[in-house]
């Protein structure tokens, strides 16, 4: 199962994301994330594991999707390196 991650969802460093690659889909009254959104550290920009589905041309994001280094990455390897989506709604199961 994968479920939507969305604006305010946790990341695995603790960290939230910023929804701000679109404006208009919503899941359980929270924007959907896209790839390329950051989180509340700085950076960690999402990377999409479904590239075939896409709102205004931008790949969504769902729960364990990978992340890029947020400035809070101190150590190879830290939370903040890979600051992963772990938050997500629970009504959303994507394929």
């Amino acid at each position: 199962m994968a479920f939507a991650h969305r604006h305010g969802d946790a990341r695995v460093c603790g960290a939230s994301t910023i929804v701000t690659g679109q404006n208009f889909v919503t899941v359980e009254g929270q924007l959907w994330a896209v790839h390329g959104d950051p989180n509340s550290h700085g950076a960690g920009d999402l990377i999409s594991s479904r590239s075939w589905i896409t709102i205004d041309g931008k790949p969504i994001i769902v729960q364990g999707d990978a992340a890029a280094a947020d400035n809070l990455c101190p150590i190879v390897g830290g939370p903040h390196c890979a600051p992963s989506a772990v938050g997500h709604s629970t009504l959303t199961d994507v394929q």
